[in-house]
């Protein structure tokens, strides 16, 4: 499937920074978020736990998770 940019975020979900560089997907859930918010996830004390399940959901077949939830202090 083919990505069509007129359909892709134009901003930071999370911090709405304009016209970032990069988007990437959170690892807590579905927004695509800058740089800068990836980093402050990757410092999150819940992060591996996000990736873990992250992980053990597509290796049982589910690609479409909706991750285990934003922490109310990201």
């Amino acid at each position: 499937m083919a990505y069509d940019a007129r359909h892709l975020p134009t901003h930071c979900q999370r911090c709405h920074n304009p016209k970032p560089l990069c988007l990437t997907m959170s690892r807590f859930n579905t927004q695509m978020v800058c740089p800068d918010c990836e980093g402050k996830e990757k410092a999150h004390p819940d992060y591996q736990k996000a990736v873990d399940a992250e992980l053990a959901q597509v290796r049982a077949g589910n690609t479409n998770f909706q991750g285990i939830g934003k922490p109310a202090d990201l």
